[in-house]
């Protein structure tokens, strides 16, 4: 019942926070039976339901973050009698190709989180969860795009144009906050009020938030590790977290302001891809299929997660190449949507799900990346990371049999099979996000090459995929005098990948 109650109290209040986020305009003639100003228990699980539509899919069905890197990293393809992603499969990264992971960041989910990271002292446990989150929000911003609006973002009424700020600047300032964060959290006097269930994330849980920001520090230091020049950096920050003794987190991290299955309130990513709130499969949910080379691979290493990643059909898995036209197979009708792999009961486990937006299965790979012998950020056994990694990954599909997968001679499945760790722990990170949280899957394929050999569309206009998105076409119009020369989507790789 608090669920639904907290949920009812999220999509009334959504309107209000909006308003609300333009209150320095409205100083005069306040009706106070209609405040423009919205308590923090109020504010903080809106803020958390944009993170949620931002990662995964929108209320209204829009694409997001999932589809881009899905699509991105081969995982994802296109049934026949659909033309859902030709955008995608030809790679056609414009000013306005996924223009909303830009245009909806900042006014919904960073406005939000800046509401709470600048309110009064009694409230600090909620600073430092804005603060906290909009760490996590920057860094994926950074990892799209590069150079973006940073230190004058978020100011509207004194700062209508911000400039834009270095991508390894901002990296740095973001562990500086985190860290900020993690300290206030230590420091709050007893009296000061506490989230509870409008934390729709850790309900109010102190010490998972300071686990989970470490766990954000994880993920940016991570992503540095290919970088020449870094080692006494990262030895640093990685010291500091040890010292600090929080931790790294030890379950998934998910957003769930409490989806149920009604009109308006379903887990987003299942209201796209599963089915609407009558039971009805989406058209979405028929159009999004397996590619072949993703089954293939997971056939071919006896990987009992396919079962649960895509559906099986009853004549067997069936994936179709990105890009591939009606004309282009001789079977008709071959790939229909009952024909072929769609999203599995794994990814897709009904409309009150939580959105995930950080998995235990990522944690442990980036933690085993920072164990590895050539690193040895972190004094731990990379291979019991490794295999705790595959083990998460398991668990949140409900799969079974992860250590008799993992123990097979294999190269980028049994550790020591593995001629190079990286790309084992890499390959088997891209595996784990798969239709989950496949961004860090771009991210990391931009930085090492890792997995191998991963095709592109059969009509794509280069030989492998973009590397960034283009600044959209509403901050070139905006803010033109600030932003950046627009850089090759294609060969401008992220400071982290150079």
């Amino acid at each position: 019942m608090k669920n639904i109650i907290k949920y009812t109290t999220v999509l009334l209040l959504t309107g209000v926070l909006l308003f609300t986020s333009c209150k320095e305009y409205l100083d005069v003639n306040t009706d106070p039976n209609n405040p423009t100003e919205v308590s923090p228990d109020l504010i903080l699980p809106v803020a958390q339901k944009y993170t949620a539509n931002i990662m995964n899919a929108s209320d209204a069905g829009g694409r997001r973050l999932a589809a881009l890197s899905n699509l991105m990293m081969y995982n994802w393809s296109q049934s026949d009698g659909f033309s859902w992603y030709n955008d995608e499969f030809n790679y056609l990264v414009t000013t306005n190709f996924y223009s909303a992971l830009f245009d909806r960041v900042y006014p919904y989910a960073l406005k939000q989180y800046t509401e709470l990271e600048n309110l009064e002292a009694e409230y600090d446990y909620y600073k430092a969860i804005g603060m906290i989150m909009k760490a996590y929000h920057f860094q994926i911003l950074v990892d799209l795009y590069g150079d973006i609006p940073y230190s004058e973002a978020l100011q509207r009424a004194t700062i209508p144009t911000p400039k834009y700020d270095d991508a390894q600047t901002i990296y740095e300032d973001l562990i500086v906050k985190l860290t900020a964060a993690i300290d206030l959290i230590n420091n709050v006097p007893e009296l000061h009020k506490t989230p509870d269930t409008d934390d729709a994330i850790f309900g109010g849980d102190m010490m998972k938030w300071k686990q989970f920001a470490n766990s954000i520090k994880l993920r940016i230091l991570t992503r540095q590790m290919s970088m020449s020049g870094r080692s006494a950096y990262l030895t640093a920050e990685f010291a500091a977290i040890a010292t600090e003794g929080s931790g790294f987190i030890d379950a998934d991290v998910a957003i769930n302001p409490g989806y149920l299955k009604e009109k308006n309130k379903q887990n987003p990513f299942w209201n796209l891809y599963g089915k609407d709130e009558g039971g009805t499969l989406t058209l979405t949910s028929k159009a999004t299929c397996a590619t072949q080379w993703v089954l293939d691979y997971l056939t071919n290493s006896n990987d009992p997660r396919i079962d649960f990643i895509y559906e099986k059909p009853a004549d067997g898995h069936l994936g179709v190449p990105q890009g591939l036209k009606d004309y282009d197979t001789p079977i008709p009708d071959v790939y229909m949507p009952d024909k072929v792999s769609n999203l599995g009961p794994g990814v897709l486990k009904g409309p009150s799900q939580g959105a995930v937006i950080y998995t235990l299965a990522e944690c442990k790979f980036n933690q085993a990346e920072a164990a590895l012998p050539g690193n040895g950020y972190l004094a731990a056994n990379p291979k019991s990371l490794y295999e705790e990694g595959i083990e998460a990954s398991f668990a949140y599909l409900g799969a079974t049999g992860a250590s008799t997968y993992y123990g097979q001679s294999m190269n980028n499945v049994g550790y020591d099979a593995s001629a190079n760790k990286l790309e084992a722990i890499i390959t088997q990170k891209w595996i784990a996000m798969n239709s989950i949280t496949a961004e860090q899957s771009w991210f990391d394929y931009s930085r090492t090459g890792f997995p191998s050999n991963l095709p592109v569309p059969m009509f794509a206009p280069t030989t492998d995929r973009p590397v960034r998105l283009f600044y959209p076409s509403s901050e070139i119009s905006a803010n033109g005098g600030n932003v950046p020369t627009q850089p090759d989507a294609f060969t401008a790789k992220i400071f982290w990948a150079n």
